[in-house]
């Protein structure tokens, strides 16, 4: 299978998230850089939101979220797109929610991460084909951390930039189009979570981040250091001047986000001085490319 694009093509990006604020505590900044360039970017939610707790102390009081979660997040969520600069698909899924115990529950009937997967697929495939992006933007394997709708949006964003190219698949799912790159995001690399962690006891500060970084760091039972992350880091989009606008699209997601809490932790200021970037793993290309990249179209333009 062949990469669609030709070189005049318009440059077109699609970022695949579970739930409504997932876009912006991962690539937003990214995000914004490239729609302000002129890229056009879409975002495509696959779940409503609609069992997601509130996180947000301040909203504990707040009567809409409480009776209607997925109405509230979709006004979040337009809020918060609009702050990025990006347009934004709801798929139409719901919420799997995250489940709890030993043994754990299983998981509601019907809702995103219990649907078999060209079911789940099909309105991703659809819309690629649709969108034409020339690049797709997911997480990994794991889902970035496993949320069973993390997991199940890693599955349809690869399912959908492998079966989009192919006239065979989703046959009722528009005219073929093959997306010539695939990434995984990192916003929780390692590497980035370090380097502010020691920014901040440089500079006095208490740091969030201690007891992350130790758990990634511990050994097993005979000595093993945990393994390497699956994929390294192959791509740092240099995006620092957008980080006040990921910061307001977090803050957006009210019901979602504490502006007290983990994100905020480190000014943007600190980021810019210590890690400017946001990073990302290639995993496929249709097109040659070299790495490591600073732009997820090298090879596109």
């Amino acid at each position: 299978m062949t990469a669609s694009p030709r070189p005049s093509a318009p440059l077109r990006l699609l970022a695949v998230h579970a739930h409504p604020d997932d876009e912006s505590s991962k690539g937003a900044a990214t995000m914004a850089m490239y729609a302000a360039a002129g890229v056009d970017v879409l975002v495509a939610t696959c779940t409503d939101g609609s069992r997601g707790d509130i996180q947000n102390p301040a909203m504990e009081g707040e009567p809409h979220p409480k009776r209607d979660m997925a109405g509230a997040r979709r006004l979040e969520m337009a809020r918060a797109a609009g702050v990025l600069g990006v347009r934004q698909r709801w798929l139409g899924f719901v919420d799997s929610g995250l489940p709890e115990g030993d043994p754990l529950p299983p998981l509601p009937p019907g809702s995103f991460a219990t649907q078999p997967l060209e079911r789940a697929a099909a309105p991703l495939v659809r819309l690629v084909r649709e969108f034409k992006p020339q690049v797709i933007l997911s997480y990994d394997e794991n889902g970035g951390y496993p949320h069973p709708d993390h997991i199940m949006a890693h599955r349809v964003a690869v399912e959908a930039f492998e079966a989009a190219g192919d006239p065979a698949r989703y046959p009722d799912a528009g005219e073929a189009w093959a997306p010539s790159k695939l990434y995984y995001d990192r916003a929780f690399s390692p590497e980035r979570f370090r380097a502010l962690h020691y920014a901040l006891e440089e500079a006095g500060l208490q740091s969030p981040y201690a007891e992350r970084l130790a758990a990634w760091l511990e050994a097993d039972a005979e000595g093993h250091t945990p393994p390497a992350p699956t994929h390294p880091t192959t791509t740092q989009i240099e995006c620092g001047d957008f980080f006040e606008a990921r910061d307001e699209a977090l803050r957006a997601h009210r019901t979602q986000v504490d502006p007290e809490g983990f994100f905020f932790a480190v000014s943007a200021e600190m980021q810019r001085r210590v890690w400017p970037w946001e990073d990302y793993s290639l995993i496929q290309s249709r097109v040659p490319t070299e790495l490591p990249e600073k732009d997820f179209f090298a090879g596109l333009r």
